[in-house]
């Protein structure tokens, strides 16, 4: 009511309450007679222009998941009560986001000609060296989506003999725990025994402290790199190579 009453500032509520106060006062004995359905009413007509149902129209054309959690939201709401429509609101969108980043997006990427800029092969006309798998993983790595990349990788990895190197590029990685570094040890080692070494590239700072204290530098097969760029360049076949080989 103080919301429709064009209320700003805290100070309203302090009136309000005086007004609760005064009409405790002095107005019970004409209200107590009111039925409980007129007192639900007034309460419904005040509450009424809150409830803003365009957002289902809005989330079904933007993101069907973010309806689903609307939609069960506001019906359980409706059914069992605000509480429990909270509840299952919090639920859901925990639910959903254990689902998405349990399947990370994760592309693979190549050189935008004539730029420094690395984008999605599938999505643009870039550049790419039969000898090198630039992999961007868009999503911190945790318990979740750990075995995940690791499939990832290995199903990439089995369809191309010309491989040598690997490149875990994370610009969006903003986090590795216990069990992601586990997989990155095990991916590692797996490229190693297949003759292809693992590098990575533009890893965030506070993640690369962490993985400084762990031994999997030390155990890296290949590189790390402050730049996707500076890996692919450095990792390119020389001319010279190329020739004698």
């Amino acid at each position: 009511m103080n919301f429709d009453a064009g209320a700003e500032t805290p100070a309203a509520g302090a009136f309000t309450a005086i007004g609760i106060g005064l009409a405790v006062v002095f107005l019970t004995p004409l209200l107590y007679f009111l039925p409980k359905a007129t007192l639900a009413a007034t309460i419904i007509v005040a509450v009424l222009s809150l409830v803003d149902f365009s957002i289902l129209k809005k989330t079904w054309g933007y993101c069907f998941a973010d309806f689903a959690s609307v939609a069960a939201t506001i019906a359980v709401t409706l059914a069992m009560g605000v509480e429990a429509g909270v509840s299952a609101g919090v639920g859901i969108s925990i639910a959903l986001h254990l689902y998405k980043t349990a399947r990370p997006h994760v592309a693979e990427v190549g050189l935008v000609p004539g730029t420094q800029h690395f984008r999605n092969t599938r999505r643009h006309d870039v550049e790419t060296d039969p000898s090198i798998l630039t992999i961007r993983v868009d999503e911190s790595l945790y318990f979740a989506n750990a075995r995940f990349l690791e499939d990832y990788v290995y199903d990439r990895v089995v369809k191309d003999c010309g491989l040598r190197h690997v490149i875990l590029m994370c610009p969006a990685v903003n986090d590795i725990d216990m069990s992601a570094l586990e997989s990155l040890e095990a991916i590692n080692h797996r490229l190693h025994e297949m003759g292809i070494q693992l590098h990575m590239s533009e890893i965030k700072g506070p993640v690369m402290d962490r993985l400084k204290k762990s031994h999997f530098l030390g155990e890296l097969t290949g590189n790390v790199y402050l730049s996707q760029y500076a890996a692919v360049r450095d990792l390119l076949p020389q001319p010279e190579a190329a020739a004698a080989e």
